[in-house]
């Protein structure tokens, strides 16, 4: 390893000096360095051919997903159904069918067996009968009609659902999905950057101009605005698509948990992505990346796979909520839920922002003690020594 040089004023600087009278560069500062390193890992991600095809993907199912739920959730043509006389008051006031007038019960029954309606409502033959309809089929009785015009009683809810179950589970698997990718994507691209700096020894250079922490500290930032920016795009297609189909109760609905997921998604990647870089300076080869990277991943698995299989467990739902790393997609169901108090996202945020920086106070040492080690994979204890 060559050993950096610092050349001291007065030292070969004389008048008969060949460096005599050469301009003298100072040092940038942190926030320089930095941005520098931030702005190379953007425009790194925004040459990648890759980069730009997930990404396209990812926003291609986000809209897709609007628009079929647009589709899903519109009004269905009513079925139809034949009347006559009387009878037509009983269809018009279910409001569950369109009605088509026929001159008698021989017409109403000729429109059922060609099929132009579902069934006929006439006027009831039975003097004892209990409605003053009866409904003729053609081979089947026509459980949708006969219901429609049946006698409900009424219906006291105690604890009313704010939302559908299958609603709410196409928003968990929205917000977990999201969460899902982005950081899976920005994460194992941040890793793969580091041991590649470290393998092809770009790293010393990098370190003979800047500090480790601006480095660490610029890959991180770097990263965490583009996957900030996904998010956010995201956000804006969704709730321009909602409005677009007409689906502003459900937009209505949904906005505050989307502003939540990318507030909490801002400082929850930051967190990952320091853990990221830290755990990929422990090894020198991409063939070890997967290995070292593992369990970060599996805090990016955990919080995916427990909205999905339970996002109608409140209990399950709070403790998520609270959980640093899970906190970006517990705390934005509860929101749609309804569940969380007004003050419960603020505090969840002000304990994602304190392991946050414990976090990068951690990785960072990692990071520092572990990038010029060459070979085999350094121990975690050796990582952490002073």
């Amino acid at each position: 390893m060559s050993t950096a040089t610092t050349i001291r004023p007065g030292g070969h600087g004389g008048p008969g000096s060949p460096r005599a009278g050469r301009p003298t560069h100072t040092a940038p500062t942190f926030a320089q360095s930095t941005w520098l390193v931030a702005t190379r890992e953007i425009l790194a991600r925004l040459r990648s051919k890759s980069f730009l095809i997930s990404t396209g993907i990812l926003l291609a199912i986000a809209v897709g997903s609007v628009i079929v739920g647009g589709i899903v959730g519109a009004n269905p043509s009513l079925p139809k159904v034949a009347v006559v006389g009387a009878a037509s008051q009983a269809v018009e006031d279910t409001k569950a069918f369109e009605s088509v007038p026929a001159d008698d019960i021989a017409a109403a029954e000729a429109l059922v067996r060609d099929g132009s309606v579902s069934a006929a409502v006439v006027p009831a033959s039975n003097a004892d009968s209990l409605l003053d309809v009866e409904v003729i089929a053609l081979d089947s009785v026509p459980t949708n009609v006969v219901g429609a015009l049946s006698v409900s009683p009424d219906v006291t809810l105690l604890d009313p659902a704010s939302q559908g179950g299958f609603l709410i589970y196409l928003v968990a698997i929205g917000f977990g999905l999201v969460f899902f990718m982005s950081a899976i994507t920005f994460g194992s691209t941040i890793a793969q950057s580091v041991v590649e700096e470290k393998q092809t020894r770009v790293v010393e250079i990098l370190m003979s101009t800047i500090s480790v922490r601006a480095l660490l500290a610029g890959k991180v930032v770097g990263n965490s605005i583009m996957a900030f920016g996904q998010i956010v795009l995201i956000g804006v297609l969704v709730s321009a698509g909602l409005a677009v189909t007409g689906q502003n109760v459900l937009l209505v609905d949904i906005g505050p948990s989307i502003i939540w997921f990318a507030v909490f998604f801002a400082f929850g990647f930051v967190l990952l992505a320091s853990l990221y870089a830290a755990t990929a300076s422990m090894v020198s080869r991409q063939e070890d990346v997967a290995s070292v990277t593992s369990p970060v991943m599996m805090l990016v698995m955990i919080p995916y796979f427990l909205v999905i299989f339970f996002n109608d467990n409140e209990t399950v739902l709070a403790i998520m909520s609270y959980v640093p790393f899970s906190a970006p997609v517990g705390m934005p169901m509860r929101v749609f839920l309804g569940s969380a108090e007004w003050w419960e996202p603020i505090l969840s945020l002000a304990i994602l922002l304190v392991t946050t920086a414990l976090v990068i106070a951690f990785g960072s040492r990692i990071y520092r003690n572990s990038l010029l080690r060459m070979g085999t994979r350094v121990p975690l204890r050796k990582a952490l020594r002073a």
